[in-house]
């Protein structure tokens, strides 16, 4: 995560996957975290694709979800793409209801099925306790957004660009690291415009 190596990633990037061990210090800073924006308060722009995460299992389905409806506007999607009708029929829906009818969405259920199943790694049963999770840092509206299913909302993270945007968002996943520092299971990953 230094900028040396930062530097050899395809710009522009729009948006950051991270994966991190779900640990009890990083669960009572979730609890601080929720409780103090509660109380303050925060901006979140309307435009901001947010959906709550109701399926065991699917934090990685769902990150790709919130990665890929934050940047609908540089993604060509084929004419019958299934995550496009997912994503255009669930626009005007709740976090909560698009949710539900992810749960429902058999084209999605499929291919998340059988891409867990492929990979070097046995894929966990959909009810096995991980403690491995997937969050989505996105740029929406000049705001770098941590979108993660587990959480009430979207975590304002203050101000950012498309040119900065991979930068700041380093910066908070090192943030998550540094909760954890004797932790090593992190990993990023940039998806970048072709």
């Amino acid at each position: 995560m230094d900028p040396e190596l930062l530097s050899m990633v395809p710009r522009p990037v729009c948006a950051i996957l991270l994966l991190f061990p779900v640990t009890e210090k990083y669960e009572t800073f979730r609890t601080e975290e929720e409780e103090r924006i509660k109380s303050q308060g925060q901006e979140v722009k309307p435009s901001v694709y947010f959906m709550k995460q109701t399926i065991s299992n699917a934090c990685g389905t769902i990150g790709l979800i919130h990665a890929i409806a934050n940047n609908r506007d540089k993604i060509n999607f084929e004419m019958q793409s299934s995550l496009k009708k997912f994503l255009d029929d669930s626009a005007s829906m709740s976090p909560e209801e698009r949710a539900k009818y992810l749960e429902t969405y058999e084209a999605i259920r499929l291919t998340h099925e059988s891409s867990a199943h492929e990979g070097q790694t046995e894929a966990p049963s959909i009810d096995e306790k991980v403690d491995l999770h997937f969050i989505a840092l996105v740029n929406v509206g000049g705001n770098l957004y941590e979108l993660d299913g587990r959480k009430p909302f979207p975590i304002n993270h203050g101000q950012s660009s498309d040119d900065t945007f991979l930068e700041d968002a380093i910066e908070v996943c090192k943030k998550f690291m540094e909760r954890d520092p004797d932790e090593l299971r992190f990993n990023a990953i940039a998806l970048t415009a072709a």
